[in-house]
Parts: structure tokens; C-alpha cells; sequence
């Protein structure tokens, strides 16, 4: 499942900073209770001079201070030992009445002679830190900084990288605005971005090579279409000429019009393909405000005896008044091809049904053919299987005059054994 960029960084964001400070958290702890236990033993060996000292003074005291008392030290007398004045250090738990339980002390154990030259050990100890409430302590802070530095983070990300990131999508909501045909439909987003100026620029290349491929296409079609329109205007009328003649027997008369009749599939597939042409070539630009109503009454007018002969009723449900800007000569041809092709793939007999409302057109024909699928039928030279004899533009032009006419939508369902062709104004 993909996500947003914001999110996937956040993501690792979050995850590293928590590594980040889990390791610095080891270091620190360990770098405090080293530092703590460093002052801890200075003073205890400051406080081990000022003892001896005091010792040299007043020999009092080393009767005086065999168990601990106030003043947190005791002085026993010892054997004479190789290194007895050295320093050792040690961490011990001794209860303490205040807390009501053992807790923990710093302890130095060295010794020293007196003044005239017997051995003695010597105890300090002073309280120092627990280090399980420290550890509890400093585990509360850093949690506390790792959820305020990720929510800072977080929101500051949020902001800057919506704020960063605008020209991007700004990018992308012009370039699905983009259609062939159309180079101005895209318009680069002037940022300060290195990245996003390199990505438009190479958009912009890559339309201008698509719509030079796309014209040069647009030119070959229209100038093919145009050269063969002469020749089989001709070879019609020479075979219209032949079978007047009377010089034919029926078997030639039938494969002279089987060959006519396909020479009339290719005048109309040369005719719809050079209006394919014209439509992308914007040929049709006047626009005014056309009565789509007035259009289709007339159209069914025109259709009456084809209607008629192939037995198909025809029910008009007006609602309301379809008017828009259009171009009227467009809007004559989107719906005579959706009317035609209502009556081809019709089931015979069968029905139309036409519902007009302020904001859609709805033309619907039965069909025994099921549903079709809507990723298809508005590709150019996609037939399906009804008909063989189809060049496959029908639908194709309707939505190329759609495209032209960008507030106008056509959608396509299948409902009750009626194929539904809906127009629809965009708001």
C-alpha cells in the first residue's frame, strides 16, 4: 500500500530518532554516574586527608570514631600491611533511619599510622545516587524529549514539507489536465526547487515530442483520408456504370456489390476518420448555446423509417431543458452517433428510451448482449462482437467532441437489459 512521502519519512524519522536517542541515553547514563562517582570519590579522598590530619592533632579521635557517627567515618585499628594507605572504593547499601531501608553509599577503605607509628584502617562513606530512581528519572525526561522532539518534528515536517512539496502536486494536477492535441493544457509551475524546475522542464520536453509525433500523425491521417476520398468516389461510379450496363450474369453481379458495398464501408471509415481529424485539428470552434432537446427531436425525425423498420419503439421523457455552450455542428453529430448506434445495437424488436433533465441526457436501448466494458468501447476501431461490419469510431468521435467540451461528461451502465449512454453537465 503506497503512502505520502510526508508519512514515509516520518516514519523512518521516528524509528532513527528513537535508536538515536535509546544509544545516546546508554552513553549518557554511563557518562553521568562515571562523572558522579568521580566527584564522589574526590571528596571522599579530601575528606580522608582532613581526617589524618586531624588524627596527627588530636590522637582523641582515633578512640572516638571506631563506628560511624555523625560525622560518617570510623577508625579501627589494624595489622601492618603492604599498602595499607592505598585507596579502594566500593559501593555498599547500609540502612539509613530516615528512608527506613538500605540504601546506597560510596564507601573509601584505606589506612594510615598514627603518630607514633601504629597501623589504623579507615572507613568514609557518603550517601550517593540511586541509581534505579536515577535510571527511572532519566528514562521519564528522555521519554518525555523523544515525544516532544518527534511531535516537533512532525508538525514542523507536516508544514514545511506541505509547503515544499506544493509545486509538486500543483505539477501533477496540470499534467493530468493534459490531453493530446492540447500542449497549452500544461503549464509549468514556476518554483525555486532545483528538482521540481528540472522535472517541469523535462515535462515539457516530453510534450513537445509527443505532440510533434502527435501532429505529424494528425497530418498523415487527414491527407491520406483526403487523397482516397477521389479514388473511391470513382471506383463506385465505374461499378454503378457496370452493373447498368446489363452485361453481367448474377454471380457477377453479386461479387460487383459485395465489392461495392465494401468500398461504401471505406468511404465511411475514411469519412468518420477524417472527422476524427478535424475534431483534434479544433477545426470546430464557434461555439454557441445549442438546445440539445430541439437537436435530438429533430434527429429522431430524420430517423423515423429506419426506426420503423426495424420494429423499435421509441419513448422521449422530457424533464427538463438540456442547453449549453456547444458547437452546434458537434453537437449535431455526438448525438446522431449515439442515436445510430442506440438503433444498431439494438434487439429487434427492441426499445429506445431517451430521459432529458435540466443536467443529463440519457439514452438507453435493450440489448441482449449484456453488459460491455466500459475500459473498451471508447477506444477507436474497438467493435466487440455485435456487429463486423462496424468500423469502430461511433463512440470514439463522441468522445473525442467531449474532450473539446470539458464541462460535458459521458458515462456508460448497464441496467436492467438496457445499455445506458449518459451525458452529464460538469459543474
Amino acid at each position: 500500500m503506497s503512502v505520502s512521502i510526508k508519512y514515509y519519512t516520518n516514519r523512518f524519522l521516528v524509528i532513527t530518532i528513537l535508536i538515536i536517542i535509546a544509544v545516546w541515553a546508554l552513553l549518557f547514563y554511563a557518562f553521568m554516574m562515571d562523572e558522579v562517582y568521580d566527584n564522589v570519590d574526590d571528596g571522599l579522598k579530601n575528606q580522608k586527608i582532613e581526617i589524618i590530619r586531624e588524627a596527627f592533632k588530636n590522637p582523641s579521635i582515633l578512640e572516638e570514631n571506631r563506628n560511624y557517627g555523625i560525622n560518617q567515618f570510623r577508625i579501627l585499628p589494624t595489622s601492618d600491611n603492604e599498602g595499607l594507605d592505598k585507596n579502594h572504593f566500593s559501593r555498599e547499601f547500609m540502612y539509613m533511619p530516615y528512608d527506613e531501608e538500605d540504601e546506597p553509599y560510596r564507601v573509601l577503605k584505606t589506612g594510615f599510622y598514627s603518630k607514633d607509628g601504629a597501623p589504623y584502617s579507615l572507613e568514609i562513606r557518603t550517601s550517593t545516587v540511586e541509581e534505579d530512581d536515577y535510571s527511572i528519572n532519566l528514562g521519564i525526561a528522555l521519554t518525555v524529549l523523544y515525544l516532544v522532539i518527534v511531535l516537533s518534528i512532525l508538525v514542523v515536517n507536516y508544514y514545511v514539507m506541505s509547503r515544499a512539496w506544493k509545486p509538486f502536486q500543483e505539477i501533477l494536477a496540470n499534467l493530468s489536465r493534459y490531453r493530446f492535441g492540447h500542449s497549452k493544457s500544461f503549464e509549468p509551475i514556476p518554483t525555486k526547487v532545483k528538482e521540481f524546475e528540472e522535472l517541469n522542464g523535462q515535462i515539457v520536453n516530453m510534450i513537445s515530442r509527443n505532440e510533434e509525433v502527435f501532429a505529424g500523425q494528425k497530418r498523415f491521417l487527414e491527407n491520406a483520408s483526403h487523397e482516397l476520398q477521389t479514388p473511391l468516389a470513382i471506383t463506385i461510379s465505374k461499378l454503378e456504370l457496370l452493373m447498368q450496363e446489363g452485361a453481367l450474369d448474377e454471380s457477377q453481379l453479386v461479387r460487383v456489390s459485395e465489392a461495392k458495398r465494401s468500398l461504401h464501408r471505406m468511404v465511411a471509415l475514411n469519412k468518420s476518420l477524417l472527422m476524427l481529424s478535424r475534431i483534434d485539428n479544433n477545426q470546430y470552434s464557434e461555439m454557441q448555446e445549442v438546445n440539445f432537446n430541439e437537436v435530438l427531436r429533430n434527429l429522431l425525425h430524420d430517423m423515423e423509417d429506419i426506426i420503423d423498420y426495424k420494429g423499435i419503439e421509441v419513448e422521449l421523457n422530457l424533464q427538463g431543458n438540456f442547453e449549453t455552450e456547444f458547437n452546434a455542428d458537434l453537437a449535431q453529430i455526438m448525438l446522431s452517433n449515439l442515436i445510430r448506434n442506440a438503433i444498431k445495437y439494438n434487439s429487434s424488436p427492441g426499445r429506445i428510451w431517451i430521459q432529458i433533465t435540466d443536467s443529463t441526457i440519457d439514452i438507453a436501448n435493450s440489448s441482449n448482449s449484456g453488459a460491455l466494458n466500459p475500459a473498451y468501447i471508447f477506444e477507436r476501431f474497438h467493435k466487440g462482437s455485435q456487429d463486423n461490419n462496424s468500423n469502430g469510431l461511433g463512440l470514439s468521435i463522441v468522445q473525442s467532441i467531449l474532450e473539446q467540451h470539458m464541462h460535458i461528461k459521458l458515462a456508460y451502465h448497464y441496467e436492467g437489459s438496457l445499455q445506458h449512454f449518459v451525458l452529464k453537465k460538469q459543474s
